[in-house]
């Protein structure tokens, strides 16, 4: 081992479980910019948490790249051993943190590999190679991603656009091409949500879904794409929160010893980090003792705690679970081992010398005045642009009612979830502005608009252009049809004033919406959502008057 590790001999028992623990916080820099107070700890509790527990390791939400990069430095400088610093950056660091590259969901490089896989793999590298470039250059080193989970389930509410596809060899031959890309780089890889979580119709974030499917499904189905991150190298594994009786009639795979640790860990062969998803989420949270949880997933063969609910409570609990003799002391030893193995990785090159106290003189990784050049640049921002127009799908015919209207007067109605929450909207977004920029006048509809606008709606308002801002997401429920989007699209319909649809996010929106349109009506379905998106889905809609 290297030197800037301590020998695991020097550390206590409640010392190798701190450093299985990994702690949320926020991204921000200041407490009263905490934006999820039940989960992000103030800098005085996730410094005591660092510095007198000594946990392994901070995933971080929130705040500008750029803050994040003094973010990542102020947790390395409080930690006598380093951190590993994580976020999920599915969709590139700017998915997270603003002023980074933002792509779109990896669904829409699927669309790609339909008619061109070469392509696709060349996106998917690529865009692991930007995501670990831009993740290093602000300090993080455990770079969540590629999911693995195979997106069968148009209804499933947390996977969705999120997965890399909807059959088992296109997810293994992009979730690998995306682990290649990143391997160049000092960034850890996850394989998520093992053993498969993309069949089902609960979010895990809140209910705990059942898989009823036998072995024989599962192997042909959900294993496969783990199987071939395993064998492309990636550094760790994500449980899933699930119930599978087929694997175990007792246990959710996250504190399942015959997933994790017979199937895992002894048939799949593989000798990483197994992670646990988070252990705030509802489906353990809710089903277990916040620190027998953990005791659990230690005992199924967890390597890292994600998240426990009591980081000080989960190390005590584990710690007399050890001392009890349900887990032994040689499992946290080899735990702390792999752990030691993926640090060497993600913090050991930063390094500029290879005495004791080499951590303690680290310099940040990146200079403040470098990150406008390492974040974000030209080539990034083209990959993301060629994403997106190979995986748009349009439809203008030629008699388009936009070149028999005038666009004057007309209505650009937007409607997405939660507008005080959203990170894709705004006076200065190209949804906004380019259709005012040719006379249209804005609406928006969200969830906190009265139930009753469309019951007042007028039959005589303007031609409308309508958009719509839906997708799968954690924490929301369902990534079905949304009722208002339905309500409105089938008004406009029934009154003759749609002009057209633009739809960001999910393609199987698309796939309901899509029928109930007469045949002249034009529309554009694009994968992405963020400013991006939105500039080239309008262009390819306005091109076309």
């Amino acid at each position: 081992m290297q030197s800037f590790l301590p020998h695991l001999d020097s550390l206590s028992l409640a010392a190798q479980v701190a450093q299985m623990v990994v702690v949320r916080a926020s991204g921000h820099l200041f407490d009263h910019q905490i934006r999820y107070p039940a989960w992000e700890p103030t800098a005085k509790i996730l410094e005591s948490w660092i510095t007198d527990l000594g946990v392994g390791g901070v995933i971080l939400l929130g705040g500008s790249a750029a803050e994040v990069a003094l973010r990542t430095q102020q947790l390395q400088d409080w930690a006598q051993v380093p951190l590993l610093i994580a976020a999920d950056v599915e969709e590139g660091v700017g998915q997270r943190f603003a002023g980074a590259t933002w792509f779109p969901p990896p669904m829409a490089i699927a669309a790609v590999y339909q008619h061109n896989p070469d392509l696709a793999k060349h996106y998917a590298e690529q865009m692991a190679a930007i995501t670990a470039q831009e993740a290093q250059a602000i300090g993080l080193n455990w770079v969540l991603a590629p999911l693995v989970d195979v997106n069968n389930n148009p209804d499933n509410p947390v996977i969705n656009v999120r997965a890399f596809g909807e059959t088992p060899e296109t997810v293994s031959e992009l979730a690998t091409a995306f682990i290649r890309g990143a391997k160049p780089y000092p960034v850890l890889t996850v394989a998520k949500h093992f053993p498969g979580h993309g069949d089902t119709t609960v979010d895990s974030h809140l209910k705990l879904p059942v898989i009823p499917h036998d072995l024989d499904r599962l192997q042909q189905i959900e294993l496969p794409p783990f199987q071939a991150a395993i064998s492309a190298g990636v550094d760790s594994v994500m449980s899933a929160h699930l119930q599978i009786p087929a694997l175990d009639p007792t246990y959710p795979a996250t504190l399942s010893y015959k997933i994790l640790t017979q199937e895992l860990r002894h048939k799949l062969g593989f000798e990483g980090l197994i992670v646990t998803d988070a252990l705030v989420m509802g489906a353990i949270a809710d089903g277990y003792g916040a620190n027998e949880a953990a005791v659990l997933a230690v005992e199924a063969g967890a390597d890292i705690l994600l998240m426990p609910v009591d980081p000080e409570g989960a190390i005590e609990a584990v710690c007399s679970a050890v001392d009890a003799g349900r887990i032994t002391p040689e499992q946290i030893r080899d735990s702390v081992e792999r752990i030691w193995t993926a640090k060497q990785k993600a913090c050991a090159p930063p390094l500029k010398e290879t005495t004791s106290h080499a951590w303690e003189s680290i310099q940040p990784i990146v200079q403040p005045k470098e990150l406008t050049a390492q974040l974000a640049q030209p080539t990034a921002i083209a990959l993301v642009d060629s994403i997106l127009q190979d995986s748009l799908r349009v439809h203008t015919p030629c008699l388009s009612r936009l070149a028999n209207q005038l666009f004057q007067g007309s209505r650009n109605l937007i409607i997405l979830d939660d507008a005080l929450e959203c990170d894709v909207i705004g006076n200065s977004t190209p949804a906004v502005t380019l259709p005012a920029s040719k006379g249209y006048q804005l609406q928006l509809i969200d969830s906190h608009t009265p139930t009753d606008a469309l019951n007042r709606a007028s039959l005589h308002q303007p031609p409308t252009l309508l958009q719509l801002f839906i997708r799968g997401n954690p924490f929301r429920g369902s990534a079905g049809l949304n009722q208002t989007a339905q309500g409105w699209l089938q008004f406009l319909l029934d009154s003759e004033q749609l002009q057209a649809l633009v739809i960001y996010g999910s393609p199987y929106i698309l796939d309901q919406f899509a029928p109930t349109l007469p045949p002249n009506v034009p529309y554009v379905f694009s994968y992405g959502q963020m400013p991006q998106a939105q500039a080239i889905a309008l262009e390819a809609l306005f091109s076309a008057a």
